[in-house]
Order: structure tokens, then sequence, then C-alpha cells
């Protein structure tokens, strides 16, 4: 009754979630079938009644550890680098709002050039830490850098790789928060979102280590916007140019060419 196929395809898609649902459904039914049938002896019966008993085990789990770029860049990079070193099938998100938004708004490794924050009030003088880039080192690790507002697309496309690629994947959200102080409001942050990718700020990508030919693509086109406009935009860094503002000169400067350098670091990655 072809029972055996139907338990090999499942053995073959272990690791996607949509198709373990689809051939447990379609191997469940010829199951119920043989039951309702009794077809066998009583052991085979027993295993049968069991396997329809727990038939929610053949769909795969969806495993996610969510949190935010103060836990993921800073206090709890330790244990998140443990994880991505494990080679377990698990998922991480991280939305980074480059700044510990639910503590009251210090600096951290997450936190840019220029911006402005508690313990940062002159401006944070040191360059953001590349997570990303730190776990594409691995080689094994699924990353994605992900801007909704710029490309839900790519976004979704990279949560379904993440799901059904059999190891550690990491995908790091930029979020913008109340403390950017974002002129234009808080109900225009996909805007935002979107603006930072077309001005370099925040860039898109994916680097899959499963992918046939190549491996890591860059989701977005050259940045052409302004990048210091976007930067006035936000409070965070436009306040800068009124309490210190030749130190702001020198440090958006940095900060832009901090943004270029990381693009074309990018950009020889896809390439």
């Amino acid at each position: 009754d072809g029972l055996q196929e139907i338990a090999q395809k499942w053995i073959d898609n272990r690791y996607i979630g949509e198709n373990t649902r689809a051939i447990k459904d379609e191997f469940m039914g010829k199951l119920q079938k043989r039951s309702a049938a009794c077809v066998g002896g009583k052991d085979i019966n027993e295993i049968t009644d069991e396997l329809i008993e727990k038939q929610d085990y053949m769909i795969k789990r969806s495993q996610w550890i969510v949190g935010g770029d103060g836990w993921a860049y800073d206090i709890g990079y330790g244990g998140l680098d443990h994880v991505l070193a494990s080679g377990e099938d698990v998922n991480v998100l991280v939305f980074d709002t480059e700044v510990y938004s639910n503590t009251g708004g210090q600096a951290s490794k997450a936190t840019p050039t220029g911006s402005v924050a508690k313990f940062a009030a002159a401006g944070k003088p040191i360059k953001k830490k590349d997570l990303g880039l730190m776990a594409m080192s691995y080689g094994y690790v699924y990353v994605a850098q992900c801007a909704m507002g710029a490309n839900q697309s790519q976004f979704i496309k990279a949560v379904k790789e993440a799901e059904s690629y059999r190891g550690p994947s990491l995908i790091i959200c930029y979020a913008p928060c109340i403390n950017h102080g974002i002129r234009k409001g808080m109900a225009q942050v996909q805007l935002e979102e979107k603006l930072a990718v077309q001005t370099g700020y925040w860039n898109n990508y994916r680097f899959n280590p499963e992918a046939e030919g190549k491996k890591f693509i860059l989701d977005q086109k050259a940045p052409d916007g302004d990048y210091q406009e976007f930067l006035m935009g936000e409070t965070r860094y436009a306040s800068l140019t009124r309490t210190f503002p030749e130190r702001a000169k020198e440090l958006f400067k940095q900060s832009e060419e901090d943004a270029k350098e990381r693009y074309e670091t990018y950009k020889k990655l896809a390439e």
C-alpha cells in the first residue's frame, strides 16, 4: 500500500517543515485505512495505533531563539556564539535596535559610530560590531541581514531558508526604536528601514552554506541616497551637532566611511 515509500519520502524531507506536514497527512491517510481494515497481526496493529497517536511528531518543529542586540552583540554573545558553533538545527532572530532599548538606552557593541546614547553622550567613537560577518566565519552557519521595510520578500525568503537549513541559522533584522528619535515618527519605521538601505546605512544580504554556486547574495542595489541626510533624520545623531558640532562632523564622516567599507566588503563576498 505504499507506506514504506511514503516513510522514506518523510525521511528525505524531515528538515523541511512544509513538506513534513503534507507527507504526514498522506502517510496517516493510508495508515488509518490499514488500521480500520485490521490488516496485520497484533504487533503490527499496536505499532499502527501508536504512530497514529504520535503523528504530530512527524511535523518538523520550528525552533527559534528571539532577542535584542544588547543580548546578541554584547552581554549574551558568549552564549549565542556557543549555540551557533554547536552545529545544532536551531534558528536565531535578532532585533537590532543598535542600543540597549529595554534598560534605558545605553550604548552597546551594536551602537554605530557617532550615535548618542547613555555612556556615549559625545557620540560613540568606534564602529559597530559586525555580528553577521563573525557568524559567517564558521562557514556552516546560515546568516542573513534584513530590513523588512526595504524588502519584505527578502525577509520572508531568509526566514524560509533559515527554517529549511539543516544547521544553525542567524537572522539580524534592523529595528528602529523610540530611542532613535525618528523625526518622521514611529509610525514611519518601515520607511526609515527603506532609507537606511538606500543610503548604505544598513545592508541586506543572505549567506547560505548549502547554496549551489553563490553562497553569499547581496540583496540590494548600490547605495545612492544621502547618508548624512539620513543621520540628521534621527535625534540620536542630530543632537550631537548641537552639543559637539566639530566632533559631530568628524564622527559622521567616519560613520559614512565605515558604511562604505562595509558595503564594499559585502560586494566582494557577493562577487
